[in-house]
């Protein structure tokens, strides 16, 4: 536990499921104030703001779709008038879909690249802004993952936007650090979340994933938060720009383990 972290304020995008509720329920319990953003199911964000509430923190839950500015800005707005203001910033939603590149259609690759890395941008601009004008030394932390260095066919503008927040967040982080605001990613490897609950349930397909996995296994998306906890504390204060991987070693090359190759 960060008992630097009791009473900051902390949105979340994309906070009702998956990692996302994960991290939130992790700043509860760190006795934080959680701002959970949610695109469409009001009830799925309800269950997550109870959670964290559970676990010793304060919620709040906005609906947004963060590839709309309006609803970006409104969302810190919103953080800002139920709490007073604004600590650390993380930028969690995401999609993603299998397309052979060769059919993608410029609306499958738009809603991806607009989700995963125009929205991080919204997200990032307006902490920003309000870091700045108000003096705040805060914190913004990214979702990358494992495919801003792993190529993956079939989801070129996945690996596209992750790419794309990887130098999105180094440029920021050295833009603002002379202001003492931090900004890093996670990046996540294959991880137990619903969107991969059916992929996963399959003992192929599964122990297909794992064979590329160090580790051995799949990780937890409670070990995604506690890496977002350690970013947004004051352990890390001397950490801005990186990207941080939570992939059981999945970007270590594991084809050359026990010396192959």
């Amino acid at each position: 536990m960060y008992n630097d972290l009791k009473d900051k304020v902390v949105v979340i995008t994309g906070g009702s499921t998956g990692l996302g509720r994960s991290m939130a329920v992790r700043f509860g319990q760190e006795k934080a104030k959680v701002v959970i953003n949610y695109f469409k199911d009001e009830k799925e964000a309800l269950d997550a703001k109870k959670e964290v509430e559970q676990a010793g923190g304060q919620a709040e839950i906005v609906q947004g779709d963060v590839t709309v500015e309006a609803d970006v800005i409104n969302l810190i707005q919103t953080a800002i008038k139920k709490f007073g203001t604004l600590d650390i910033m993380i930028n969690n939603a995401g999609v993603e879909n299998p397309v052979p590149s060769h059919e993608m259609t410029l609306d499958n690759w738009n809603k991806v690249v607009n989700t995963n890395l125009t929205g991080a941008f919204l997200g990032c601009r307006e902490a920003l802004k309000y870091f700045v004008e108000n003096g705040i030394k805060g914190n913004i932390i990214n979702m990358s993952s494992v495919h801003e260095v792993i190529p993956w066919p079939l989801f070129v503008h996945y690996a596209a936007s992750k790419g794309g927040i990887k130098l999105m967040t180094e440029t920021l982080a050295l833009e603002y650090a002379p202001k003492g605001i931090r900004v890093n990613n996670i990046g996540p490897g294959a991880m137990n979340t619903p969107i991969n609950a059916e992929k996963f349930s399959d003992p192929v397909q599964r122990a297909d994933v794992e064979s590329m996995i160090p580790m051995g296994y799949i990780g937890k998306p409670e070990e995604v938060a506690s890496v977002a906890a350690f970013l947004a504390s004051s352990e890390a204060s001397y950490v801005t720009g990186i990207t941080l991987f939570c992939d059981g070693g999945m970007t270590k090359y594991p084809s050359f383990q026990a010396g192959r190759g």
